[in-house]
């Protein structure tokens, strides 16, 4: 398929979430879904810890002319997909400009350090204005809440998928992500995950 027209070329995209939270599929699903677009796609991947709960971040950098290092220069993100909102913090951190598209999952996770009281979770409201701040656009979604309305907190990053496509920061589309469904998935499967990319959407078309 004839790739389109990146709005930089490369183009970085990060997706960071915890374990758990299905971060290292969404991250596939999306590189699948350009490369069927004709575009090269690198994928660098960063795990906290192994275990359930620790930060896991995905690298993925898009050209239409070329490879390039799967792990991006600090301070350079063009887009990032938070599957959880601290970790949207913490990306921006250090991949973040004045330029930085966000697109965040409002519900949080919290660490065995925040569990036990020894740490603290910083409130939404304030996440929400520490994004607005740092990034040039934002879109908050209930990703978790209504993947839990299809029965499971993991569609949450396939919600977050659909969302992303109805940014058109990239060329995303509901049809490129069914042939890639069709590849990876059984039969079973792929109308439930239609149906959360459908979510994402309309999320933020609404």
């Amino acid at each position: 398929m004839e790739n389109a027209q990146l709005k930089s070329d490369p183009y970085n995209l990060i997706i960071a979430g915890v374990g758990g939270q299905g971060n290292v599929l969404a991250s596939r699903m999306v590189g699948d879904m350009l490369s069927r677009r004709g575009f090269y796609v690198t994928i660098g991947e960063t795990f906290g810890a192994s275990q359930r709960g620790g930060s896991v971040m995905s690298h993925l950098r898009i050209s239409a002319a070329s490879i390039f290092s799967p792990q991006m220069p600090k301070g350079r993100a063009h887009m990032i997909v938070a599957l959880e909102p601290t970790e949207a913090i913490r990306v921006l951190r250090d991949y973040g400009n004045p330029k930085v598209g966000v697109l965040c999952n409002t519900r949080p996770i919290h660490s065995i350090g925040v569990i036990s009281g020894e740490q603290t979770c910083p409130a939404l409201k304030e996440i929400r204005e520490w994004v607005g701040v740092l990034s040039l656009n934002a879109w908050f979604i209930g990703a978790t809440e209504e993947a839990l309305k299809l029965g499971n907190p993991i569609f949450g990053n396939i919600i977050s998928v659909g969302a992303l496509a109805a940014t058109k920061v990239l060329p995303l589309d509901r049809e490129c992500f069914e042939s890639v469904l069709l590849r990876k998935m059984s039969p079973d499967k792929i109308a439930v995950n239609l149906e959360a990319f459908d979510i994402g959407v309309n999320m933020v078309r609404k």
